[in-house]
């Protein structure tokens, strides 16, 4: 019988096509058995490991079911979204699931408002600029800009993850698309810290050596209360779940907390330079 080599190389399909035959293989399924299980055909199976159809997510969720996978590192689900998330930095798709999940989440960001508190116009710009510089195509700007209303709705819309948001100062003083985008994006930060379940501060140039952190920070809490924080590289994100190494840096947070402005303070720094902006 004949039987397709597969190509594990050529795409991100393809991987994962390959990984779902090595999986049935060691189990000893036919393709038509694990389409019994997962609630499609055998022919189906055969499409999406020789990468001629795209896996979905409730395939991928019920993948993870058959083979013990649920949550882990491997899981399909976490492959699936990183296939469909491909225009965003390797290990945010995971985060991203996390972030959707955590009780509270504290950020720290240096440059840009990060995309949680970002206007659409603003994240369109962002997204545009990439666009310019050959980074991605126009179908993935359009991806993530979208990514990032996808986010801001899980995580504020139903209002029960608290969110703790530090700006370094450069975020307020680095102008994006021009006087209107600006003035609306600080009009959003007003806003935002109006919610109930948000605190906005700003870290001002002259905290000086106070200030602990010279790139971003994200540091999740779950709702079992564990802990973990996400990093980035210039080619890779990466989430630490190991305490030893998160728990420094929710300490130097809480110290960043108790030397900036308060909310109040903040809030008045961005309304100053919305003014200033002609």
């Amino acid at each position: 019988m004949y039987r397709k080599q597969l190509s594990p190389e050529a795409s991100p399909q393809a991987a994962y096509g390959a990984r779902l035959r090595k999986l049935r293989d060691a189990r000893g399924w036919t393709q038509d058995e694990l389409g019994d299980k997962s609630g499609c055909s055998g022919r189906h199976i055969s499409a999406m490991e020789t990468g001629r159809k795209s896996a979905t997510l409730p395939f991928s969720r019920r993948a993870d079911q058959i083979f013990g996978l649920v949550g882990s590192p491997e899981s399909f689900e976490r492959e699936w979204r990183e296939i469909k998330h491909g225009s965003l930095l390797a290990g945010f798709p995971e985060f991203l699931g996390l972030e959707r999940r955590a009780a509270e989440i504290r950020l720290y960001e240096v440059g840009v408002v990060p995309g949680l508190l970002q206007t659409p116009k603003y994240a369109t710009v962002l997204a545009e600029s990439a666009v310019r510089r050959g980074a991605i195509t126009p179908e993935q700007a359009q991806e993530r800009v979208a990514v990032t209303a996808q986010r801001q709705a899980a995580v504020l819309g139903g209002r029960e993850t608290m969110v703790f948001a530090m700006l370094d100062e450069s975020c307020l003083r680095r102008p994006i698309g021009g006087p209107e985008v600006m003035k609306a994006q600080f009009d959003h930060l007003v806003h935002f810290a109006e919610l109930p379940n948000t605190i906005l501060q700003v870290a001002p140039f002259d905290l000086g050596e106070l200030r602990p952190f010279d790139l971003p920070v994200y540091i999740l809490t779950m709702v079992d209360r564990s802990i973990m924080s996400y990093a980035e590289s210039a080619q890779q994100g990466y989430v630490e779940r190991e305490t030893t190494g998160v728990l420094p840096l929710l300490a130097d947070y809480h110290r960043m907390q108790a030397v900036a402005p308060s909310q109040a303070a903040s809030v008045d720094i961005v309304k100053q330079l919305r003014k200033g902006i002609t």
